[in-house]
């Protein structure tokens, strides 16, 4: 038996080097105003320029600056105040540091997390929007949810109607904390489960459904109602995320090994 080759030497350049994280837009802007505030070149108090023009010199459209001032916001990081615009808050340079490291740290890309907390919050929404909603509120709602009817019931995964109903029912609930986190987390969760293509054609009606539950509960001012009608689905939609897709590729591979073996057989 001919001796074993010897182990392949890895190059030290090679083991130096790390995998490349790809970054989205927002979070590369997130890192330049870190490293801004770091440097004492934007300083609390400061007033932000205009988004459109920081769009201009990042490069970048205006969503993802203002997804990225957003965040910023709701974190405390910036203020919008009147007569001022968005500011810098008046916080230490270490503490507004340290705060944009964990929303950059924070993992966006994790929908099992998300839906669970997308559950915690939209449970809450329905409840307190079927007690506080104005004849506005239910219009949008309605709207919304006939508009993500149409697309569903023809295939489309509407996802941003999805999101349109979503953020209606958040904002009728008038709490702005509630709405605000709502917004943060719905749309990376349906981004993801656009990407991942968990809502399939089969689910669709039986969205719109659940949907429904919920929006009839908000009409009829029952806040119990609401609430359970938004947890099945919200539960439904989690359970969906959670579901492991690789199963079903693995059936067809199994057949043809199947039928490679029959043949193979005198």
């Amino acid at each position: 038996m001919p001796p074993s080759p010897p182990p392949a030497v890895r190059s030290p350049i090679l083991a130096a080097l790390s995998a490349i994280e790809i970054s989205r837009p927002a979070d590369l802007i997130l890192r330049q105003l870190r490293d801004l505030i770091a440097s004492g070149a934007l300083k609390p108090g400061d007033r932000l320029p205009a988004e459109r023009e920081l769009a201009r010199q990042f490069g970048v459209g205006r969503s993802h600056v203002r997804d990225a001032l957003r965040r910023l916001e709701f974190y405390g990081i910036l203020q919008t105040l009147p007569q001022s615009g968005t500011v810098v808050a008046r916080l230490g340079v270490a503490a507004l540091d340290g705060l944009i490291s964990n929303v950059l740290a924070l993992d966006r890309d994790d929908i099992s997390a998300l839906s669970e907390t997308r559950m915690a919050l939209e449970v809450e929404t329905a409840r307190r929007a079927a007690e506080r909603a104005t004849p506005d509120d239910l219009h949008a709602i309605h709207a919304a949810q006939e508009a993500f009817r149409v697309r569903a019931l023809a295939g489309d995964p509407a996802l941003q109607e999805d999101l349109a109903l979503h953020l209606a029912i958040a904002r009728a609930a008038h709490n702005a904390v509630l709405a605000s986190l709502v917004g943060l987390i719905t749309p990376d969760i349906l981004r993801l489960g656009g990407e991942r293509q968990t809502c399939s054609h089969t689910r669709l009606p039986v969205v719109v459904g659940e949907h429904q539950r919920v929006v009839d509960a908000i009409d009829a001012r029952d806040p119990e109602a609401a609430a359970r009608a938004m947890a099945e689905h919200a539960q439904m939609t989690h359970d969906q995320h959670g579901r492991k897709p690789a199963a079903k590729t693995a059936r067809p591979k199994r057949a043809a090994h199947a039928r490679a073996a029959a043949a193979a057989r005198p």
